[in-house]
């Protein structure tokens, strides 16, 4: 049963539901948005659905309304939601600084003191690289 339990409580199942739920939610949102850009490029063009468009004979609008559907779809998923998230994670937890993580210049640090203890050069410590 503690299995169970654990299996329920892990962090990663509860954000894996959450996430599923609010996408699900989501879609609706993105669907109406691409219906309401199919719907300006209706204006522009005469018709938002090019399920009818057959040159020689093989039905290809459907593949090309699927396409500008699936696009419009990227576009606002990355502006809408990538674009703002990757700014916000940015700036309330910003990338580590690049260089020496803090537990290797710890290492390196004993190995230069263990060097001076011996009287030798941190060379002869320092193993060789192959």
């Amino acid at each position: 049963m503690s299995g169970f339990k654990n299996f329920i409580l892990r962090g990663n199942l509860v954000e894996l539901a959450v996430a599923f739920i609010m996408a699900a939610a989501f879609a609706s949102v993105i669907k109406a948005t691409v219906d309401l850009v199919m719907g300006l490029i209706g204006k522009l063009g005469g018709n938002p659905d090019f399920s009818f468009y057959k040159p020689g004979g093989l039905l290809v609008g459907v593949w090309i309304t699927a396409v500008v559907a699936f696009i419009i779809t990227a576009a606002i998923v990355y502006y809408v939601i990538v674009v703002p998230y990757t700014d916000a994670k940015e700036r309330y937890f910003p990338s580590p600084e690049p260089g020496t993580p803090d537990d290797v210049q710890l290492l390196q640090e004993i190995r230069d003191l263990l060097a001076q203890q011996s009287g030798g050069s941190h060379a002869a410590v320092t193993p060789p690289t192959t």
